[in-house]
């Protein structure tokens, strides 16, 4: 399994397990890009799934970045080390 994230905007992700990443998925009605991962987690003391990170596909690169760091913070997958 993989842990994804979906980064919606600056405020709202969504998580979920999925068997697969496609490069391309629609959820909830809108497009979304594999934009980092699936990357494995160094270990700590909880075993990680490797981790797959989407965002809306009109995002640039920039946009991902600066939506990636927003959520940093706040979801423990993002601030893992790989």
């Amino acid at each position: 399994m993989y842990a994804v994230i979906l980064l919606k905007d600056p405020e709202r992700y969504a998580r979920e397990s999925w068997e697969q990443v496609p490069d391309l998925v629609e959820y909830e009605g809108a497009s979304y890009s594999l934009r980092a991962g699936p990357r494995q987690p160094l270990a700590t003391d909880w075993q990680w799934d490797p981790v797959a990170v989407y965002a809306p596909d009109e995002f640039t690169e920039e946009e991902f970045q600066d939506l990636y760091a927003a959520h940093r913070p706040h979801v423990a997958e993002l601030g893992l080390k790989y």
